[in-house]
């Protein structure tokens, strides 16, 4: 059974380990091509690529499979399935129709809810109870294949995005595992998705994370939750961003006008407020522009006119 592995992200990574541990003939490992990141500008390998280094896992990194050559190599591969996790790439049908055994894909969410690039936000965002991975089979519409198996967890208070994608990485690859040998051995029958149930999700974009304070405490809490660490949720003040990284919603009869920053009792689990449309938003920790993050109490430490402001 030859397998070819694609997936870039940290996301991936538990999938191609249990592949490997499980002594799967991974033939080759395709990620996103390196690229310039951080101050230095820095060529940089994404962590499936760093990982499959190690593995002495072949590599192949192309731009796009638009070009012929591209789809040529890879139909030289031969793979009998292909697993997909994060990889950031569209597959055409003249890759989809080259493995026996069909490429699969593992998706962070229970399709068809949450369709698209920022599953994981999405459910931290609405406030969903649950979550889960699908493995599901590869169509030419993103995240509509047939699915061949789906588990399901509890998303938790303290649940981020990086954190539940982690949970969600480590439970798709013991999805995977188990759903392989079935699926090879023609023991599944993949399930229509039901169309009428499908919601989609974009990717997030940087301004998304600026607070509205007119929304209610417990949905900015969400907001903090679900981007983070991408694209971070922060407010200005004096023309500056404040990213906003741990906060609490509490409700509280508080009458000021919204926006405004407030002291809260040292007992309470915030010691800053900020009067929203329903309730109050306790910061817990921040980060100004520029600088590490602190708590709520080293930052007013510096910079007492904080407190009264209206953001």
């Amino acid at each position: 059974m030859k397998a070819v592995f694609m997936g870039s992200s940290a996301f991936a990574l538990p999938a191609l380990a249990a592949l490997v541990s499980n002594q799967y003939e991974v033939i080759a490992a395709y990620t996103q091509p390196d690229k310039k990141a951080g101050r230095g500008q820095h060529i940089m390998s994404c962590p499936v690529k760093q990982y499959a280094v190690t593995q002495g896992l072949t590599v192949i990194q192309p731009e796009n499979f638009r070009e012929p050559d591209t789809v040529t190599k890879f139909e030289a591969l031969k793979p009998d399935i292909v697993i997909i996790a994060a990889y950031g790439q569209i597959l055409p049908e003249a890759i989809l129709a080259v493995p026996v055994y069909k490429c699969i894909n593992i998706h962070p969410s229970l399709l068809p809810r949450y369709r698209g690039p920022s599953p994981v936000a999405e459910a931290i965002r609405h406030g969903d109870a649950v979550t889960g991975v699908t493995i599901m089979l590869v169509e030419k519409k993103v995240d509509s294949g047939p699915i061949l198996a789906q588990r399901q967890i509890t998303i938790k208070e303290e649940d981020t995005t990086d954190i539940l994608s982690q949970r969600l990485a480590e439970l798709g690859a013991e999805l995977l595992v188990e759903t392989l040998p079935r699926w090879i051995s023609g023991n599944i029958i993949p399930i229509v998705q039901d169309e009428s149930k499908a919601s989609y999700t974009r990717m997030a974009l940087r301004g998304d994370g600026e607070l509205d304070w007119k929304l209610p405490a417990i949905q900015l809490w969400r907001n903090v939750k679900a981007y983070h660490p991408w694209p971070g949720c922060f407010t200005i003040w004096k023309g500056k961003r404040l990213i906003i990284t741990k906060v609490i919603p509490l409700p509280s009869p508080n009458e000021d006008p919204i926006g405004q920053v407030s002291t809260l009792g040292r007992a309470a689990p915030a010691i800053l407020a900020v009067r929203t449309g329903d309730g109050l938003l306790g910061i817990i920790c921040v980060q100004p522009e520029g600088k590490r993050e602190m708590t709520a109490a080293e930052f007013i430490a510096g910079h007492h006119d904080f407190i009264g402001s209206i953001l």
